[in-house]
């Protein structure tokens, strides 16, 4: 369940860009970013070697699938050329995060939600009551997901897996393991095979889920036998409530707020691993809305600047971080929390995204990493990914520049770089 700034362990690079409105391919396409996919095979399609998929009957089996049921569901398998572009193509460029949020948070988006959530009050409420995770955070995934159900994709999960386990050589067990999850669900009749569409990347149903995601996370809400996230909007909410749960929502806490930082701020407090209580927060200047006294104040939160020190800035609570496991991008998670607030009937972000703010694409990435990596820093390799190290780099580069050591790779430090490369 993941998208354009993070990958599965950092933030993701190039994936949310490309699902920006209908969020398809959210878990397993983010799954991509490190791997680049390098192995992937451009040629026409044609049909399979029989061995190919035949190879992975051992496990198939070895996992409860029956040999009709692995033969009616493999028989005739051609590649899809389409996946097969839509998995090697990642986008030179990517929008910034206020441009991706705007995208997300529209006015229509809100107003379909608003109008959801009182259609389905009594579902809501079960599911709030059962999991403990906000009505309104699952509203806005839905939204971002799959524009409420409008967009969940076409293309046979089967085959969009079994192209990705043929032509990815890299990845092949990950997606090995998604198509026999898949096979699993057809054979249990949770789904039927001209139902089981989705994405290019085999996520399906109205929020999403790749196979192996719903085999341990989706359920049977509604009672009626099947963990039908495809046809049935309580099955699809409660298995999203379900997951959060699972990665650490705490009942009752809110996502996050956004935060004015007085003149002067220290910067450096964004780093990963250096949250503070609220209490703390405001000692040091930080002010929040007065609408946002349910925040306990002993609830460690953590500073995050989406845009660096020129944009709005936030602090988060683990639910933050139980969003980022559902798709492992700050700014997928932040237009989640925006659109459920709004969705909510809180106001808009008090502060503006920086008009400048231009995202840097693969290869300027890789070109900071470069030098930062000559001015004898550890960026964790030359990837194009603004992981951990890479952010800790510019920190420490930023420092030495005497700039805001916010960690943001933009285009100015960049271009101080190019023009100073060594210190």
């Amino acid at each position: 369940m993941g998208s354009a700034y993070a990958s599965v362990s950092r933030v993701r690079a190039c994936v949310a860009a490309a699902v920006l409105l209908s969020g398809a391919a959210v878990m397993a396409a983010a799954a991509l970013a490190d791997s680049r996919l390098a192995a992937i095979s451009t040629e026409e399609p044609r049909a399979a070697p029989q061995g190919q998929l035949d190879a992975l009957w051992p496990a198939a089996n070895a996992r409860g699938i029956s040999r009709s049921a692995f033969e009616r569901y493999t028989a005739d398998f051609i590649l899809d050329p389409e996946v097969v572009r839509l998995a090697t193509s990642q986008p030179e460029h990517v929008k910034p995060p206020g441009a991706y949020v705007a995208d997300l948070v529209t006015p229509e988006r809100v107003e379909i939600g608003r109008a959801l959530a009182a259609k389905h009050a009594a579902t809501l409420a079960a599911i709030e009551q059962a999991y403990g995770v906000d009505r309104h955070v699952l509203l806005a995934i839905w939204g971002v997901e799959s524009a409420y159900g409008t967009s969940t994709g076409s293309r046979s999960v089967v085959r969009s897996l079994a192209t990705l386990a043929v032509a990815d050589a890299r990845r092949a067990p990950f997606w090995r393991n998604e198509l026999i999850a898949a096979l699993r669900i057809l054979q249990d009749g949770q789904t039927a095979p001209e139902t089981f569409v989705g994405s290019w990347a085999g996520a399906s149903g109205h929020t999403q889920f790749i196979p192996s995601a719903y085999t341990a996370h989706a359920v049977d809400f509604d009672k009626d036998g099947r963990r039908d996230i495809w046809g049935t909007v309580a099955d699809a909410l409660a298995s999203t409530a379900n997951y959060l749960r699972t990665s650490g929502w705490s009942a009752g806490a809110p996502w996050g707020i956004e935060v004015i930082l007085p003149s002067g701020f220290d910067y450096s407090w964004s780093a990963p691993g250096r949250p503070q209580t609220l209490s703390q927060w405001l000692a040091a200047g930080v002010r929040i809305p007065t609408s946002s006294a349910n925040l306990q104040l002993g609830l460690p939160l953590q500073l995050v600047l989406p845009a660096g020190a020129q944009g709005p800035a936030f602090l988060v609570t683990k639910n933050f971080r139980a969003i980022l496991r559902y798709n492992n991008a700050t700014a997928y998670a932040l237009a989640v929390g925006h659109l459920a607030d709004r969705i909510a009937g809180k106001a808009a972000l008090m502060a503006a995204w920086p008009s400048a703010d231009k995202a840097l694409g693969r290869g300027e990435r890789e070109e900071m990493q470069r030098l930062l990596t000559a001015r004898g820093h550890d960026t964790g390799g030359v990837d194009g990914i603004m992981g951990d190290q890479t952010r800790a780099a510019i920190r420490a580069t930023q420092r030495t520049l005497k700039l805001a050591e916010d960690g943001h790779p933009s285009f100015e430090l960049l271009q101080r770089l190019r023009a100073d490369p060594l210190p």
